[in-house]
């Protein structure tokens, strides 16, 4: 039986042929490129060894590395704030953002410490570049922070074409965000010395302004450092000093002349008491009936800024205790190898784009001219230059 009968049999008992269309094309795509195998296999070899030789004339790039702790916060506001009663409340509230290894990450990437760096290495000379933005750009690109999820740690990576230059860089990142953070009230013990420090400040000014009100009434420095109470007993014992003083020259007086040494004695001491007495009663003269209202907002004020200093002390030895806020844990040192480029990756991944570009320009070439042999697509191509 022949194949066309064998067809047409299979066909009548519902048999389909095997689809051979799909092994074909690509069979047809694939024998234009054993054809062309030489030139797929010496054109990436040059590739390969071109990207190679250009990859050792690119200058080495060298990565200097730190890692540092962040500072571990301490809740010691309860502590502190133990003595402060309604106040403590407001101040809590003040203090109380926590401070998360992203925040230090995103300071070192600020502006601030950016500027910092570029003057101190004078990258503005390094990067050959004139604008500030422009070198800012460049130490960006250059710069990569990354902080650990699981322990924590911050690791500053800086890639320079100087391998000592580039560790330094990385140090110097740490030192400048301490400087940075030091400025900051960043932990809860900062927070609330800086707090205080306010309030001190504030009530320090209305205090002042208290006691010079309080003073414009009369009131000299001393008598304000003297309670009413212990002022009220002093001026009404000199009052009763006079009293006996001016009996007893009554009755020396029968006896004795003005003239007399014991009479002169008497005299020159009850002249000193009542000229003491007129001091005392000046500033209660001149006080007025708004005194109380005066003395009272002098011993508010006064009051309040003995607690504020009190609570600032106290923030101030709990912000000694933290101790170093940024700790190292390995310190940048000149790398001994270069980070870039990657020799050896370049010359693959040339050799390898070289080689599939080829195979899929021979492919395209060739399926191009199988196209152009139909005469139907020949026609259509005929039109299509004669109409360009």
């Amino acid at each position: 039986m022949s194949g066309r009968e064998n067809a047409s049999a299979e066909s009548s008992i519902g048999i389909e042929p095997s689809p051979v269309d799909s092994n074909s094309s690509i069979l047809d795509l694939l024998i234009p490129v054993l054809h062309h195998w030489r030139l797929l296999i010496a054109a990436p070899c040059i590739a390969a060894l071109l990207g190679l030789g250009v990859a050792w004339m690119v200058p080495p790039t060298f990565t200097g590395r730190t890692v540092f702790l962040p500072p571990q916060q301490q809740n010691q506001a309860s502590v502190a704030l133990a003595g402060l009663g309604a106040l403590g409340g407001l101040a809590a509230g003040a203090g109380g953002v926590k401070t998360p290894a992203d925040q230090l990450a995103a300071l070192l990437q600020s502006v601030t410490l950016s500027d910092r760096i570029i003057d101190r290495f004078s990258l503005l000379t390094v990067y050959d570049v004139d604008l500030r933005v422009d070198a800012r750009e460049k130490l960006q690109s250059r710069v990569r922070v990354m902080v650990g999820k699981k322990d924590g740690l911050i690791a500053v990576q800086v890639d320079d074409r100087s391998p000592e230059r580039a560790a330094n860089m990385a140090n110097a990142y740490v030192e400048e965000l301490r400087r940075l953070t030091s400025s900051l009230a960043l932990t809860e013990a900062q927070q609330r010395r800086q707090f205080f420090e306010v309030q001190v400040k504030a009530t320090r000014t209305a205090l002042t302004k208290a006691q010079r009100d309080l003073e414009s009434s009369g009131f000299t420095a001393g008598t304000l450092r003297a309670e009413p109470k212990a002022a009220a007993e002093a001026y009404a014992r000199l009052r009763a000093e006079i009293a006996s003083a001016e009996v007893r020259l009554q009755a020396l007086r029968g006896t004795l002349k003005d003239s007399a040494p014991e009479m002169q004695q008497l005299i020159v001491a009850l002249t000193a008491m009542r000229s003491q007495l007129a001091a005392q009663e000046m500033p209660l003269k001149a006080a007025g009936p708004d005194y109380i209202g005066k003395f009272r907002e002098f011993k508010y004020q006064e009051a309040l800024f003995e607690t504020f200093s009190r609570q600032y002390e106290l923030a101030r030895i709990d912000e000694g205790r933290e101790g170093g806020l940024i700790q190292v844990v390995d310190a940048a040192t000149a790398p001994e190898r270069k980070s870039a480029p990657k020799r050896a990756l370049i010359a693959v991944l040339c050799g390898i784009s070289t080689f599939l570009l080829l195979a899929l320009g021979v492919m395209v070439r060739h399926s191009w001219r199988g196209a152009a042999a139909d005469p139907a697509i020949a026609r259509k191509l005929q039109q299509m230059r004669a109409a360009i």
